[in-house]
């Protein structure tokens, strides 16, 4: 175990005590002893993730007392009952109320180290299914956060330490990355959560309509306004106003927005009246507002005034290592809602999991996800050719081991995965193969066929 486990030894018996927490020490366990239950009681965390080593007579509370108190905790921990008395009845009556293990003085030292090792073992497992589901549970409400990766772990934690503030943030993504689940992850984990979370489109409405949506108009302010409109803006007051596609906001109405993120205050089309509003604004682009090529006409004093956060959304082409959990949980939750089962994954899938780009991101990789339930969607085994460069973005050496990578993968497709005919084809030697197997990282059970062994 790489891990060093934690081991609560209790025993009123203060030299039996000291002997026992050496044996444990000594066997590699990290040994906590107390001579009262109360104290040893006091002591156990809720997330304690070792063994309880217990003497059954003791003043005050007794071993079984202790038993049934740590059992009320936690029911999955794993409690070792030592006695001198050779009590069988009670010792059967503690294994079916759940002891872990009963042993009894005097006791061989070994004995007591395999029930412990054995114990810790059992704790080891509980402890990472109870992490497992804890981590399932988060990527449930974190949805598109899943995912192992450094950057999705740092787009995590920047997420946790800027939410509860009400600070603008403007968020940077490719489309179908996740943009708007973000900025609604930003409203449920603030202060703010309890207001409206308000999202607009700037790049799905048509300009006549962009700032009569953002901030209402009262009747009769122009054909056709027959009823009072709240707009977004206010409608969003108490909560979180979400912007996506910014950067088509019309140029008149970014100047009317720049007065509200300045003044936090909005004048309804059709009258002079000014209203206050309480907002955070979170604004999404899929360009880099930074960069005045890809920025165009939209305001320099705009961008800056949204840019006291800005937070970049990984494409899935960075994070690469993820795509598998993603499409995992997209495949469940697809099955779940279309009432089947998740079909055997094939090689084919797994490969185009692995190397496939992903332009669309998160989304594309959902609907992907349905297809394969469905049964819509077909991978041809046939490995792809690597398509020639035309851009000057990958140097000569990077072409050459693309096409290296391509035809070793041929190579293993046309056999079957079957390593010797592979090396035969190749005319290499096996040491060298699965050195390029390694670098390139090529798993050769992905080419075996199904019937193979």
């Amino acid at each position: 175990m790489t891990d060093v486990t934690p081991i609560l030894l209790i025993d009123d018996d203060k030299d039996l005590l000291r002997a026992t927490k050496q044996t444990l020490e000594l066997a590699g366990f990290s040994v906590s002893a107390f001579s009262d239950a109360g104290e040893a009681l006091a002591a156990l965390s809720p997330d304690f993730a070792g063994v309880v080593v217990s003497d059954i007579r003791m003043p005050g509370i007794d071993g079984l007392q202790l038993f049934g108190r740590v059992r009320q905790r936690d029911e999955d921990l794993p409690v070792i009952l030592v006695t001198g008395h050779g009590d069988i009845p009670m010792a059967v009556k503690a294994m079916q109320d759940g002891v872990y293990d009963f042993i009894t003085k005097p006791f061989a030292t070994d004995r007591l180290i395999q029930s412990v090792r054995r114990a810790a073992e059992k704790r080891r497992l509980v402890m990472e299914n109870r992490s497992l589901r804890k981590a399932t549970e988060e990527a449930r409400d974190d949805l598109p956060l899943i995912g192992q990766t450094p950057a999705m772990e740092r787009l995590r934690h920047t997420l946790r330490q800027i939410a509860d503030t009400d600070v603008d943030v403007l968020l940077m993504g490719e489309t179908g990355s996740g943009k708007e689940v973000v900025a609604s992850l930003l409203h449920r984990w603030s202060r703010r959560a309890s207001g409206n979370f308000v999202a607009l489109n700037c790049g799905a409405l048509p300009e006549s309509v962009v700032e009569s949506e953002l901030f209402g108009h009262e009747p009769g302010a122009f054909t056709g306004a027959q009823k009072k409109r709240i707009g977004r803006i206010e409608h969003a007051s108490g909560g979180t106003l979400f912007l996506d596609e910014i950067e088509s906001m019309p140029p008149a109405t970014q100047v009317q927005m720049l007065r509200v993120l300045e003044m936090r205050e909005v004048t309804p089309l059709g009258t002079n009246e000014v209203r206050p509003v309480d907002l955070r604004v979170v604004a999404a682009s899929k360009i880099d507002l930074s960069d005045p090529r890809q920025r165009g006409d939209f305001r320099e004093d705009l961008y800056y005034r949204l840019n006291v956060v800005t937070i970049s959304i990984p494409p899935l082409k960075e994070r690469r290592d993820d795509v598998p959990l993603l499409f995992g949980y997209f495949a469940e939750r697809a099955a779940s809602r279309f009432k089947r089962d998740v079909p055997t994954i094939p090689s084919s899938i797994h490969r185009h999991l692995r190397e496939y780009d992903w332009p669309g991101n998160v989304r594309e990789l959902s609907h992907f996800a349905e297809r394969f339930v469905l049964g819509v969607e077909q991978i041809s085994d046939r490995v792809p050719a690597v398509e020639p460069e035309t851009d000057g973005a990958w140097s000569l050496p990077d072409r050459l081991e693309r096409y290296e990578a391509q035809i070793i993968r041929e190579a293993l497709n046309a056999n079957d995965g079957d390593v010797r005919r592979t090396i035969a084809d190749l005319g290499i030697p096996r040491k060298t193969f699965y050195d390029k197997l390694q670098r390139h990282g090529i798993v050769r059970s992905d080419f075996a066929s199904s019937d193979k062994s």
